[in-house]
């Protein structure tokens, strides 16, 4: 048996994108992995180790032999009649067919002769030596740098050679062997680096196994992502209480900042308590976005003039380092207090005329233009919902009023934010206030809602504005490019209507955004089904997200239902209804009375009584009118579970009737005086959800 040791493969580079580092190792590292797979130098279950950090990505798969097991390969050569002449003798395409595959015609007597279908066919098993990890290992690292999900790749020096970053080194190693092979113009070495600073230079690894271990004893780098973040926030938690603060959130900020150090340590930097007077968003933004440090809290959620200092350098003294930082955030911070007074000198109502040269769409006119309409909007929402009118409307062409400010200019993820603390300034009430920070929740899928009338007309408004527009214009979202972000606006309205929730019809706050735009702009016919379809769409999958049966969600949504709202609680109703003896019977009656409606022709009247004949008949159509206002009322009341359990109450009835009666009866008036029947059972079983959908058959 061939003696097995652990493979690595190291590429040495400049500084990676930080934000792309974990997915480039975890990507390198599996295709790197499923090429030993591949070529059967690993068992399918094998897994191996990713290395990830600023200037490295790095793979070691333990147990890899020098050479995979020789292998049994069959190859499928053609049918026997085509083969073999009729004295059994190889024919011309026979022996073409062999010289390709590099199969002697002497081996004829060792082909085997067995049905492939219903065709004998000739068929050949031979012994294929097994791949030498010394010729592979380098294809394989060269199709996983080709695999990387990499935008924009760079050259460097006189090189042809293209990668997201130069690379200066190549390991790779087979335990204490070095691999031959060249990937990105560089032949394979056991040399690598360490910290930029901190380590000792050129570093030779003894072997494959030694790699972690040899980076963190002698190049002062923690080479696996996972392992370095982990560090980093047990380093910055234990900063934090510390100085008996809190982090706040941090974890895109941990993510990034663990993808530019290599060894970390954690320092303590503080500001002058006068920058606490701007408000603390613009702060945390500054800090976080431009230094990214990680500032500290109170108690009470506010901020401190104190932050910490995530180092790639561990000293002993780190007084130069925290001095260092401290002179480097200050006048960030400087800026931001400066662009807060620049701004609180122009009201929000005066910054209104600067918003007409903005452009929102060249075929939806500009910023301004929007203005008007979610004013006139979210005053119609607001007042569907019998909210304050005034306010909603004075929110809406308030909103985007911080676009054009100093602050929003530099930080534009403050729009809104900067938009609450102005309004405050300017003496606008605090629901105005608040409702234009909160227009343009929810802004990721989880998070928080607007509160209030006020603001979730407004958001509202917004949302649908978007929607009503670019869908209008024939701007829909394809495959997985969404410039505008007309998902997550969706998923946002949908939000809204459920978990407010709001009593307010999908389809008349379509045709009512729809209102605010010029007849002649909104060209693409039949826009409003496209959107409701794309609505539907949007819910059918947040409804599946949570957990939600798609059997029961297929029953509630084919119906429908624009007051959205109510679907949740019908969706509790089918749930319920589906655990009912009864369940599956009137499920499967449903169905087969959908099937029979199809070939009806024209509109069915109501039943006559007078044309009934069979006593089962009579016994449905005198059932379906006795328990038909009370479902109905049920339904209107919005009780749900209590009008599916009167319908669970037709059983019987329904029942006896497809068991004695014949619906496709030879005499015209009696088979469509059954069709009508059918019809008017149909209408009554489907007032909550299309029940069919929960049949099994």
């Amino acid at each position: 048996m061939m003696s097995k040791a652990a493979v690595l493969v190291e590429l040495l580079t400049e500084e990676l994108p930080p934000k792309a580092l974990p997915r480039l190792g975890e990507v390198f590292a599996t295709t790197v992995i499923d090429g030993l797979r591949r070529h059967g130098l690993i068992p399918a279950e094998a897994t191996g180790r990713s290395f990830a950090a600023p200037r490295r990505l790095a793979v070691t798969v333990a147990g890899v032999p020098a050479q995979a097991p020789d292998r049994e390969v069959t190859d499928k050569l053609m049918p026997v009649k085509v083969a073999l002449d009729a004295s059994g003798a190889p024919s011309a395409a026979l022996l073409k067919k062999l010289e390709a595959k590099g199969i002697s015609a002497d081996c004829l007597p060792e082909f085997e002769r067995r049905m492939d279908g219903k065709t004998e066919t000739l068929f050949f098993t031979r012994q294929e030596a097994g791949a030498r990890l010394a010729d592979v290992l380098a294809d394989i690292v060269n199709e996983a740098v080709k695999a990387l999900p990499i935008p924009k790749l760079m050259r460097w020096g006189d090189s042809e050679v293209q990668f997201v970053r130069p690379v200066h080194k190549l390991v790779m190693m087979h335990g204490p062997d070095v691999v031959p092979g060249r990937v990105l113009g560089l032949q394979a070495d056991r040399i690598t680096m360490g910290h930029r600073f901190m380590s000792r230079g050129e570093i030779a690894l003894a072997t494959a196994e030694a790699y972690e271990p040899t980076l963190l004893a002698e190049g002062k780098v923690v080479p696996e992502f996972a392992s370095r973040r982990a560090e980093i926030e047990s380093l910055l938690v234990a900063g934090a209480q510390a100085q008996q603060a809190s982090l706040g959130e941090y974890g895109d900020l941990l993510d990034e900042v663990a993808a530019l150090v290599e060894h970390p340590s954690v320092y303590v930097g503080q500001f002058e308590t006068e920058f606490l007077a701007v408000p603390q968003e613009c702060l945390i933004l500054t800090m976080r976005a431009n230094q990214k440090y990680f500032p500290l809290f109170d108690e009470q959620g506010k901020l401190l003039n104190r932050f910490l200092i995530v180092s790639n350098m561990r000293v002993a003294d780190p007084s130069r380092i925290i001095e260092g930082n401290q002179r480097v955030v200050r006048p960030r911070l400087a800026d931001a207090r400066f662009f807060f007074e620049q701004d609180r000198k122009h009201s929000l109502e005066s910054r209104l005329a600067r918003l007409a040269p903005v452009v929102y769409h060249n075929k939806l006119g500009s910023q301004f233009d929007r203005v008007g309409r979610l004013e006139r909007l979210a005053g119609v929402i607001a007042g569907k919902l019998q909210g304050d009118v005034a306010s909603a409307t004075r929110a809406a062409r308030l909103a985007k009023a911080d676009l054009v400010s100093e602050m929003v200019g530099e930080f534009p993820e403050l729009q809104g934010v900067m938009g609450r603390y102005y309004a405050r300034h300017d003496g606008e009430s605090e629901v105005v206030a608040d409702a234009i920070a909160a227009h343009y929740l929810p802004r990721f899928a989880g998070d928080a809602l607007p509160v209030g009338n006020v603001a979730l007309a407004v958001s509202l408004a917004d949302k649908l504005d978007a929607l009503v527009g670019f869908f209008g214009i024939g701007q829909l979202p394809t495959g997985d490019k969404d410039p505008f972000g007309l998902r997550r606006a969706a998923l946002g309205v949908l939000r809204m209507l459920i978990e407010a929730p709001l009593p307010l019809d999908l389809a008349e706050l379509i045709a009512d955004a729809a209102a605010g735009f010029d007849k002649n702009l909104l060209s693409q016919p039949a826009f409003e089904t496209a959107l409701l379809d794309f609505m539907f769409e949007r819910l059918r999958n947040l409804l599946r997200d949570q957990g939600h049966a798609v059997d029961i969600v297929e029953a509630v949504l084919s119906l429908r239902p624009t007051r959205i709202d109510v679907v949740p609680a019908k969706l509790d109703a089918v749930r319920n209804f589906g655990a009912l003896p009864e369940a599956e019977a009137l499920a499967a009656a449903n169905k087969r009375i959908v099937n029979i409606l199809k070939k009806a022709e024209g509109v069915l009247p109501e039943p006559d009584v007078a044309l009934l004949q069979e006593d089962a008949e009579r016994a449905l159509f005198h059932k379906v009118i006795d328990v038909a206002p009370l479902l109905r009322s049920h339904v209107e009341n919005e009780n749900y579970t209590e009008a599916l359990l009167v319908l669970a109450g037709l059983r019987a009835e329904v029942d006896r009737f497809f068991d004695q009666v014949m619906v496709m009866a030879e005499e015209p008036l009696t088979r469509q005086n059954r069709l009508a029947l059918l019809s008017l059972l149909a209408g009554l079983m489907n007032k909550v959800a299309d029940i069919s959908r929960l049949s099994k058959n």
